[in-house]
This record gives structure tokens, C-alpha cells and sequence, in this order.
């Protein structure tokens, strides 16, 4: 069976799930943590997974480095990487890079939709890109290898942050612009520039994101992915579904809205529906993802560049982006 990676979910977790997981032979999960939380609530929120591996520990297991991916292999579990999608977990001290690094944290979004201490945001209207803070941070982050992830983030500051850092960033859950122009979608100059740094795209399967939403056909999204393989190279592209199995309609205006606004924010998708919406027909949850391996090779991509897409390649990238940075380290393409 092909390494299964996943780069990106944010569910209700229960022992459900984590048996679904292991049943879909997923190995590993880069896995949401915090969204607008402070520093003493992610680590909150750290506990309470501590708790899953103490009460699971024969289904799941916390990830470190890349070879904790063949640990949880080899021993029938799912490895989880620890992720942020908003720096409010640093507040504004860039000494709790290293800290939340040391207890897990191996992605950090430098801002999710607005304006935060470090980027501008998608949905913000002027683009100023990277702030002071924002490269100081990354060159924190650099240092002691937790990921620069530009998932939310507007056209200059993610290809700001992609020049900025001196390691290769990645953009965990997100598709073409060109495809589908959802605000959140990448440009095509942003694509060409994070594959040209050696960064890493992960294809995301959440309905707002997708061509025809819900109704968008597994070919239709297997056959993108073929032709952003083109254009980036396969050897650069993943998975990051997405997926927010089992949570409540509640939990998007968290999501969206946190603590800047009294408003409803919804962001994404329309007034008129604000809950998450229904998935494609084709994936429902962790169990489904022979269906893309099957979509994928029915595209015409290569065995290995299926493999890599599949897995593969989100475990190089974590072994070469989870440890300390040293004096060799170059930024570059292999």
C-alpha cells in the first residue's frame, strides 16, 4: 500500500475518526491545533491531544520528525503533526517560536484571512505583504524548523515570505486559482514560485475551494492536479484535504470570525449557507482515499509521481523541514 500523508485536516476527533484513519491506511495527518487561541490555550490544546495519545496509543501517535511517519507505519498507527493556522499562538513574543516548536508545532500560517502581526491576510483588501515582525519571525521559524505555511495568505505576502525565507515553505491546503478562483486559491506566479524554491502544494478537497463546489467530480479534481503537476512538477505536489469532519455548523464562525469581529464573518461561501458544506461525493472521510489514488492514476500520472503525490513527498519535505537549520542549508530545488 502507497504512503498516505495528509497535509492538512481540522476535525471533531473522536476514537471514530482515528479508527477511520487507520482503516484508510492513513500513515500521517499534519493536523490543526489552534486557529485564534493564545499561547496558554494551544497549550491547552496540546494537553488535551496528550490525553488522545495516552488514551489511543494503539491507534495514533504524536509525530516529531519525518521518520516518525515509518514508526507509526510499522506499528498500525497514524502519526500526527502538531500545526497553527493564525501566529496567535506566538501573541507577540517570537521567543514562543522555539517554545511551541519544542512541544510539537511543526506549521505556523503567518496569518489566516486578515491582516496579523506578520502578513496580510487573503480577504483584506490592500496587500502590504510581509511586516517587520513578519520576517523576523520567519527567520525564527527558519531556525528551528517549523514550517512557513501561506494557506490564507494574500499574492505579496506569500510570494514575500517564499523569497523571504532561507528554507522552502509550503502552502498546505490550497488549488489553483486558474482552475477555480476562490480567494484562497494560488496564482500561478505563486505556484511557479514555490515549486522554484522547492516548496510544497497541498491539494485541498474542501468544497469552496473546488470547481462546482460539492458537485465537483473526482476527474474534474484529478485532472487538475495532472496538469498542476506540469506546471510545478509532480515531485513538489501532496495532499492537504482539508477536512473538518464532524464538526459543527458552530465551529466555521470560530473559524472565520475568532475574536476580531461581533459580525458573522463567513467568508468562504455564501451568507445564504454558513455551515461547512457537504463534501464531494468521493470523499467523506479518511477512508476514501483510494478513491483519489484511483482518480489520480486515471489521469494518466505515473505510478511513482502518484505515490509521491500520495504520500511520498510530504515525507521528504518533513525530513528536510523539521529539523534545526545549519550552516549548509541552501534554498533551492533538488
Amino acid at each position: 500500500m502507497s504512503l498516505l500523508v495528509d497535509g492538512l485536516q481540522y476535525a471533531k476527533w473522536s476514537e471514530k475518526i482515528f479508527r477511520q484513519m487507520r482503516a484508510g491506511g492513513v500513515d500521517a495527518v499534519h493536523v490543526t491545533i489552534t486557529y485564534h487561541e493564545n499561547f496558554r490555550e494551544t497549550v491547552h490544546n496540546i494537553s488535551a491531544w496528550n490525553r488522545w495519545f495516552e488514551r489511543y496509543p494503539e491507534l495514533i501517535m504524536q509525530g516529531f520528525v519525518a521518520e516518525d511517519i515509518e514508526t507509526a507505519r510499522q506499528t498500525g498507527r497514524t502519526a500526527i503533526f502538531f500545526g497553527s493556522q493564525n501566529p496567535s499562538c506566538i501573541e507577540d513574543d517570537i521567543g514562543l517560536v522555539e517554545v511551541l516548536h519544542r512541544l510539537g508545532l511543526r506549521f505556523m500560517q503567518l496569518t489566516y484571512n486578515n491582516q496579523s502581526l506578520l502578513a496580510t491576510g487573503c480577504y483584506e483588501d490592500n496587500d502590504t505583504g510581509l511586516t517587520r515582525m513578519g520576517r523576523e519571525v520567519i527567520a525564527e521559524m527558519n531556525r528551528v524548523g517549523l514550517v512557513i505555511d501561506m494557506s490564507h495568505s494574500s499574492e505579496r505576502s506569500t510570494l514575500e515570505a517564499i523569497e523571504c525565507s532561507s528554507r522552502p515553505i509550503a502552502i498546505t491546503h490550497a488549488n489553483p486559482a486558474s482552475w477555480h478562483p476562490a480567494r484562497r486559491n494560488k496564482s500561478d506566479t505563486v505556484l511557479k514560485a514555490l515549486a522554484g524554491t522547492g516548496g510544497m502544494l497541498g491539494f485541498s478537497i474542501y468544497p469552496h475551494h473546488l470547481n462546482n463546489g460539492s458537485q465537483c467530480t473526482l476527474q474534474d479534481f484529478c485532472d487538475m492536479v495532472a496538469r498542476t503537476a506540469d506546471l510545478m512538477g509532480a515531485e513538489r505536489l501532496g495532499i492537504g484535504t482539508d477536512l473538518c469532519q464532524d464538526q459543527p455548523d458552530s465551529v466555521v464562525e470560530w473559524m472565520r470570525s475568532g475574536r476580531w469581529t461581533k459580525a458573522t464573518d463567513y467568508g468562504e461561501g455564501s451568507a445564504d449557507a454558513p455551515g461547512f458544506p457537504d463534501m464531494p461525493e468521493w470523499f467523506n472521510d479518511n477512508r476514501d482515499f483510494a478513491n483519489v489514488a484511483r482518480g489520480l492514476r486515471a489521469s494518466g500520472l505515473a505510478a511513482p509521481d502518484v505515490e509521491g503525490i500520495l504520500g511520498n513527498n510530504w515525507r521528504r519535505f518533513f525530513a528536510d523541514s523539521f529539523g534545526p537549520a545549519d550552516a549548509g542549508l541552501r534554498k533551492a530545488a533538488e
